[in-house]
């Protein structure tokens, strides 16, 4: 009966233990991705999104060569009311492929909002690169 018990809080132990916990849990875990960059390089950006936990209210792409995401956890509203102080987290993925990014095709009112759809879309793309600004 000992032995049972043992082993049943072990187990209990080793299954809680296996729901992995995100790196980014606040905006300031974002200097993780970088800190932990080579775990997602060549991986697809589906993989790193997976690891973020505050909602993204506020994104950009920009078709340059490297094409690259860039991801805020304010929105468009707050940014503007903080443009006297550009501290907000901001977290740069760069992609392998060219981003069929067109700013004036999204829908509208939702131009800057990641979308489910866009992980879907964009969701394979992969990584070359992450980059990480601002304090918050």
């Amino acid at each position: 009966m000992k032995n049972t018990i043992k082993l049943l809080a072990f187990l209990s132990f080793i299954i809680s233990s296996c729901h992995a916990q995100q790196l980014v849990q606040v905006p300031n875990d974002a200097y993780k991705l970088k800190a932990n960059e080579q775990n997602f390089i060549n991986k697809p950006l589906k993989d790193l999104m997976k690891e973020i936990k505050p909602e993204v209210k506020f994104v950009l792409g920009t078709v340059d060569s490297p094409s690259y995401f860039t991801f805020r956890f304010k929105s468009r509203e707050e940014l503007n009311k903080e443009a006297t102080n550009p501290s907000a987290i901001g977290l740069h993925v760069y992609v392998k492929e060219p981003l069929n990014w067109h700013f004036d095709q999204r829908s509208k009112g939702n131009e800057y909002q990641w979308t489910k759809e866009d992980l879907e879309k964009y969701g394979n793309l992969t990584i070359i690169r992450i980059k990480v600004t601002g304090k918050d």
